[in-house]
């Protein structure tokens, strides 16, 4: 109930947010209702038929992914201080999220299988008329209840539990007082320094206050350290003392006490109370550091194409590619997907070269900061663009392989991508919300700040316009061939 209540209370743009879940739920759902359709009319293909249902995977991920981007940017969703207190603590808010996810899923779902039906005829008493329809709706077939019903609980299923596993409660990050240094992936020596916020470079006094900060520590570390030593010096001096001259008992004899052996100077002295020494956190691994990660997957999704491609050729003209085509592209699509924030965050460095401005000096540091946020939809995005690219160089002239089902695919995965693309981005505006405001109250005009946001466009299409086509031109080249 409380899911429901946030829904019919959000805002416009929440609504139409959700309606493009519901809408991507619903076109992949009528492809998995027509690859079983399919299916049913041509049992003696099974090969084909599982072909279909396989190519099917890009349009779930895509909604799946497209589900995410918009339950993270749902605000009535969102942990705020006071509300744990009436029980909505951050498990509850994430369950009421997924919930969320789940019934506009389920919309779709039930306009899938109405617009299923309509069109085979099972609604309106009339069949369809062309053949490759028929063939796809399983005309004049009774459909199995059980499977139509998995069909269609895939992606409100799939998606809830990715919202749910995003969202979910994370406890905080241990705290260290040094964080020790080694070797990490690929040979990268340590994972650097913390991340830092926006701003926080250039913020007067903030590398002063830090190395005052530091060099207190070590002269109180070395106050320290020098007292325990004296204080460990007139002890041991005392106990001497009191060794060499005998106290008297009580029966007038005098007894000697046994001193104690010194201390070795190398036996390090544990003072009673250990020094305040301030704690950081555990830095976050950087957006570079899976940088060669993508590069590798990428390469070896480049490398499947390219194997594929030679043993099978180019595919004719109305037969879908084959199944390595499809691992290939996964992988490509995978590669650019995890190369995208490191790239994105290099992007940012290379504006800040040479002696940057403000313009530049800004937009580098926005591109940098909000690297983890838009990187990996701007990867899926270019993967799309390539995989757009191979389809318009092998098909030329003939048309999409699965024809409509083919184009609805493609308008899918398309459609999804570069909505998430849009809600990322309106995730990260409303991240430096704060940020935007304390520079316009210090004078900055208005135009800087869209001038700044033109510059980052423009770098990161600089950056990802010659990429997509050098993979989109190795990925074509053995399907062309």
């Amino acid at each position: 109930m409380l899911a429901l209540r946030l829904t019919r209370t959000a805002h416009l743009a929440v609504h139409l947010r959700r309606l493009l879940v519901a809408l991507a739920s619903a076109g992949t759902g009528f492809l998995l209702l027509c690859a079983l359709g399919h299916a049913l009319s041509h049992p003696d293909a099974p090969g084909a038929s599982a072909l279909r249902l396989a190519w099917c995977a890009a349009p779930l991920a895509a909604a799946v992914y497209l589900a995410v981007a918009v339950a993270r940017t749902d605000p009535g969703t969102r942990p705020r201080s006071g509300l744990s207190a009436i029980g909505l603590g951050p498990g509850r808010l994430m369950a009421v999220s997924a919930t969320t996810t789940a019934l506009s899923a389920a919309l779709g779902s039930v306009a899938a299988l109405l617009a299923f039906l309509y069109l085979r005829g099972s609604l309106t008493g009339r069949p369809p008329s062309d053949r490759v329809a028929a063939d796809a709706l399983a005309v004049g077939q009774s459909l199995p209840a059980p499977a139509v019903l998995t069909l269609l609980v895939l992606v409100p299923a799939l998606a809830s539990a990715a919202v749910a596993h995003t969202l979910r409660p994370r406890d905080p990050r241990p705290t260290t007082a040094t964080a020790p240094r080694g070797y990490g992936r690929f040979g990268a020596y340590g994972w650097g320094k913390a991340r830092e916020t926006f701003g926080a470079y250039g913020r007067f006094g903030a590398r002063v206050a830090v190395t005052a900060g530091s060099r207190a520590a070590a002269d109180a570390a070395g106050s320290r350290a020098a007292g325990a030593a004296r204080q460990g010096a007139g002890g041991a001096l005392q106990t001497q003392a009191s060794a060499s001259h005998p106290s008297p008992s009580a029966d007038g004899t005098t007894q000697t006490l046994d001193a104690a052996p010194p201390a070795p100077a190398d036996t390090p002295q544990t003072p009673d109370t250990a020094p305040d020494t301030p704690t950081e956190p555990t830095p976050r691994p950087h957006n570079t550091t899976a940088l060669p990660w993508g590069i590798a997957v990428l390469t070896a999704g480049l490398t499947v194409e390219t194997y594929t491609g030679n043993a099978t050729g180019a595919p004719t003209p109305g037969t879908a590619p084959s199944a390595g085509v499809l691992i290939g592209w996964a992988l490509t699509a995978l590669g650019l997907a995890l190369a995208g924030p490191g790239l994105t965050h290099l992007c940012g460095r290379l504006l800040q070269a040479a002696r940057p401005g403000a313009l530049r000096l800004l937009a580098g540091r926005v591109l940098m900061e909000e690297s983890h946020r838009i990187g990996r939809p701007l990867g899926v995005v270019a993967a799309v663009a390539a995989a757009a690219y191979v389809t318009a160089t092998v098909y030329d002239g003939d048309g999409p392989a699965f024809g409509p089902l083919g184009t609805l695919g493609a308008v899918l995965v398309a459609g999804c991508t570069v909505a998430t693309l849009l809600t990322a981005a309106v995730e990260a505006r409303h991240a430096r919300a704060d940020t935007t405001g304390a520079l316009l109250r210090l004078g900055a005009p208005p135009a800087t700040l869209r001038a700044a946001a033109a510059v980052r466009a423009a770098a990161l299409l600089a950056l990802f316009g010659p990429l997509v086509l050098v993979v989109a031109v190795l990925a074509a080249l053995p399907l062309d061939s």
